[in-house]
């Protein structure tokens, strides 16, 4: 997504590609592709890169 706030096409094909549903992520306002809590649920498992979102962090 472009800094003011229209899609652009290499964004389409990265969405595509990664299988996304609505609803799993949200651009920043920076720009940055940011999984949401529901992406963390359906993936099901921590990737330990401290995600904003994660519900199943397994940092202790």
């Amino acid at each position: 997504m472009d800094r003011d706030g229209s899609a652009s096409q290499p964004v389409d094909d990265r969405i595509e590609r990664l299988g996304l549903e609505p609803g799993d992520y949200y651009f920043s306002p920076e720009g940055y592709l940011v999984f949401t809590e529901q992406y963390h649920l359906q993936r099901g498992y921590c990737c330990g890169n401290r995600c904003k979102h994660c519900r199943l962090d397994m940092r202790r």
